[in-house]
């Protein structure tokens, strides 16, 4: 029987797994408590939304493009 060859190893899918995970904690950063009018500009312009999930949600996004690029190890037997 012929042995089967996949598009990625199995460190692709791991990797692809926590470039996911990644990206969904940026998102979890995005989002808070619903504002009020006395609370406007220090919930919606704060720091974690601004700043810090973008650039959480960007990092995840290459980290993703580095585990569909990244070529396995071959076993030279």
């Amino acid at each position: 029987m012929e042995k089967q060859h996949f598009a990625f190893a199995r460190i692709n899918y791991i990797l692809l797994g926590i470039g996911i995970g990644i990206i969904i904690l940026g998102f979890i950063l995005m989002s808070g408590s619903s504002t009020t009018l006395t609370h406007f500009n220090e919930n919606i312009f704060s720091f974690r939304r601004i700043k810090l999930a973008p650039i959480v949600c960007f990092f995840g996004f290459l980290f993703c493009v580095y585990a569909i690029l990244k070529k396995p190890a071959e076993n030279k037997q």
